[in-house]
């Protein structure tokens, strides 16, 4: 692990109905306003250079960094640790393992929770949090830790 780095956590953007959608819900996709979030979120993230794109495997969250993935030539990783419903300890160790500047998206009830169990461990959340779809949280590794965290809301 490298001494400090950024990633960025990003929820997914808007997709359809979850009560509108008769199917599978791991295969809801983007909604026309979420595909415009997804090119902005793309527009900002792409002046990082993330090195990596790691994803849940649900379409909605695919599709969230496919126009970064695009725009950077590079491919979204799906990892089932950023699944909705699971367990954040897994998440934890996902973000151990990245390289600076490497951008995940997940769900509305894993981001807050690997949030909050990293301000547990010593983590400062600056600003107000932002859990809106398309929200990014910003995530500073130092050492064997996270020091700071802060979130960009919503592309508008």
């Amino acid at each position: 692990m490298s001494a400090s780095a950024t990633l960025y956590l990003v929820r997914h953007a808007k997709a359809g109905s979850r009560s509108a959608w008769d199917g599978d819900d791991t295969v809801r996709p983007l909604s026309r306003a979420g595909w415009a979030q997804a090119e902005a979120l793309a527009d900002k993230l792409g002046e990082k250079s993330p090195p990596r794109l790691v994803s849940s495997p649900s379409l909605r969250c695919i599709q969230t960094l496919e126009p970064l993935g695009k725009a950077i030539g590079i491919k979204v990783e799906p990892d089932d640790r950023l699944f909705e419903g699971g367990n954040v300890l897994p998440v934890l160790d996902l973000l151990d393992e990245l390289p600076h500047r490497s951008v995940l998206c997940s769900h509305g009830d894993i981001i807050p929770g690997t949030v909050m169990a990293l301000e547990r461990r010593g983590m400062e959340i600056t600003g107000v949090p932002d859990w809106r779809k398309a929200s990014v949280w910003v995530l500073r590794r130092k050492g064997d830790g996270y020091d700071r965290g802060k979130s960009w809301p919503p592309p508008s």
